[in-house]
């Protein structure tokens, strides 16, 4: 049996609303930086649908990390 940690069940794909909840952000704030083009945040477009790959989120919280 193994164990999972709670990240390790988490989908691949998230949509906006839980993608902004995984980044702390207000459910508003992704949408706006998408129309804007504020931030470089790759996302997944299916039809009217918007999701981004939990991969990608890490990458870019990475990339915003101040040591």
């Amino acid at each position: 049996m193994t164990t999972e940690t709670p990240i390790q069940r988490l989908p691949r794909k998230l949509d906006s609303d839980a993608a902004a909840d995984y980044l702390g952000v207000s459910h508003s704030t992704l949408p706006t930086w998408r129309s804007n083009k504020r931030y470089d945040l790759p996302y997944v477009k299916i039809g009217r649908k918007v999701f981004y790959m939990v991969a990608d989120l890490d990458a870019w919280l990475e990339a915003r990390t101040v040591r």
